[in-house]
């Protein structure tokens, strides 16, 4: 570690929030390459499904994607899919045209005249806009099934847009995963969704699908309609290489004319705490130089807090995950974080062999089936395609390690 005189104020750069930009985008090059080829598409072939682990950074890349679309010519529509969007068909659709008013409420499409006030014989002129009022009064008045009114629409605003000089029409939406068909209540609105673009775009109406979710959202899709398989260009977001992950380092400190460089011993600790995850990355280095400001400061001379800042990563990130779980669990999850491949995939029967060794009473595969499907519902675990398993958090077998070492605990 290298410091300099500390002259003035200095802002840390590092935001390690929710989907918050971080000062340097490292990595994603080729992500980006592939968001670029699939908006250069004559006819809409492939939609894209942008999904990884929490902390890999998709929110923060669909961000960055808006701007590049613009820039070649498309218009952006989109936001966060909460749970309630699922909850009907109707939800969906109304999610559908709120987000489309926001661009088309600017287009005129008629005049109307409005008599003043007092004045039979006085009337004045104002303009008829493509806004919200407009779409759900064409929507209701569309016959036909929900995606026959969402149809409507979309062919509706296409020929209003087509006049202008723009490309197409980007729907971008981000937490997709919370989008899902209610069988049980006959409320389709996942199905829905990937019928109405599938039909539109094969009327080659550029209306391009971006969704961006946790590992789970692709098999969703290819369960609700198995088309889906054929429909999007699956990219999945993993931690950042060696290299990527000290540019997320040094890079903000180094625009941001940092009072204090990191020595090339605490960048290499950093990256190997941080597992190569953005966000990680963010939350390491903001500590590590406050740490680092306060320290100088005084007089002392500045370390990385590993310990310290692991402590508070676990309370911040992982804590209120693991307050969830119940005692039987937990052992399970100790048993996963003891597996060779507990960060990649792991198998029912892997967990089942490692049991053997490590506890008193092994789990059965019909336990270990039941307990893994509890854990996906809470979010820790997810099932992939090929019938094997992974942890939905990053680094959760290392958290899982920790508690494991300390005093009382009860895996």
């Amino acid at each position: 570690m290298n410091s300099q005189p500390l002259n003035r104020k200095f802002a840390n750069p590092f935001r390690p929030g929710a989907g918050h930009m971080p000062p340097h985008l490292a990595g994603r090059e080729k992500e980006k390459e592939e968001f670029l080829r699939l908006i250069t598409q004559s006819t809409i072939l492939e939609n894209m499904v942008l999904t990884g682990l929490r902390g890999v950074g998709k929110t923060v890349l669909l961000d960055e994607f808006k701007p590049m679309a613009i820039n070649q010519g498309w218009f952006w529509v989109g936001t966060d899919l909460s749970e309630s969007a699922s909850i009907s068909e109707a939800n969906l659709a109304t999610r559908v045209l709120a987000d489309l008013s926001v661009l088309t409420s600017n287009i005129i499409i008629g005049k109307k005249q409005i008599l003043q006030m007092g004045f039979s014989n006085l009337s004045t002129e104002v303009d008829t806009r493509m806004g919200f009022d407009f779409l759900s009064s064409l929507f209701n008045s569309t016959p036909g099934l929900i995606s026959d009114k969402l149809k409507n629409i979309l062919e509706t605003v296409w020929s209003a847009l087509k006049q202008t000089s723009t490309k197409g029409l980007i729907f971008a939406y981000d937490e997709a995963q919370n989008l899902s068909d209610q069988p049980a209540k006959d409320q389709y609105p996942l199905g829905i969704l990937l019928d109405v673009f599938q039909s539109i775009q094969k009327k080659d109406i550029p209306f391009l699908l971006v969704l961006t979710g946790l590992p789970t959202l692709f098999p969703k899709l290819v369960e609700s309609r198995t088309f889906a398989e054929r429909m999007f260009r699956v990219v999945v977001l993993k931690r950042l290489n060696e290299k990527d992950s000290k540019d997320a380092i040094l890079k903000p400190v180094q625009s941001a004319q940092c009072p204090i460089k990191l020595s090339d011993e605490s960048v290499n600790l950093i990256v190997r705490h941080s597992g190569g995850y953005p966000y990680f990355i963010q939350f390491i280095c903001r500590e590590t130089y406050d740490v680092f400001l306060s320290k100088i400061a005084s007089g002392e001379t500045p370390t990385v807090p590993v310990n310290e800042i692991t402590r508070k990563l676990d309370t911040d990130f992982f804590a209120g995950r693991w307050a969830r779980v119940t005692d039987r669990q937990k052992e399970l999850l100790f048993i996963i974080a003891k597996l060779p491949n507990s960060e990649d995939e792991f198998s029912v029967q892997d967990v089942v062999e490692k049991s053997k060794e490590m506890v008193e009473h092994p789990f059965s595969p019909s336990h270990v089936n039941q307990m893994l499907s509890s854990l996906s519902d809470n979010g820790l675990v997810y099932k992939n395609r090929h019938g094997k398993y992974s942890l939905a958090v990053p680094l959760l077998s290392q958290f899982i390690l920790r508690q494991h070492e300390q005093p009382g605990s009860v895996i």
